[in-house]
């Protein structure tokens, strides 16, 4: 496995990537701003990445009534364009 990089000094797992990619593909079907386990993943086994992708600085969460959403940084809106992704806000 190979790791991504984000920006100059924050690198990803191909795993955490896939999981951005999913969830940025899924966006635009929550405004902007996924439901964790809505469309995609919501798993024990997603947890790590989600953090992962947190600390790289590409998305934020909060709850909201017990469900957990994703908002994404704008690195994280930047990195979805790398990806030929565009995030409607």
């Amino acid at each position: 496995m190979t790791d991504i990089r984000i920006g100059e000094n924050k690198t990803i797992t191909e795993t955490s990537e896939a999981v951005f990619e999913a969830y940025a593909r899924d966006a635009n079907n929550w405004g902007g701003t996924p439901l964790v386990g809505g469309n995609v993943g919501g798993g024990k086994e997603e947890r790590g990445n989600l953090t992962q992708l947190k600390k790289a600085g590409l998305i934020g969460t909060y709850n909201e009534d017990g469900d957990v959403w994703i908002i994404f940084t704008p690195l994280g809106i930047a990195h979805a364009e790398e990806l030929g992704i565009r995030i409607e806000e």
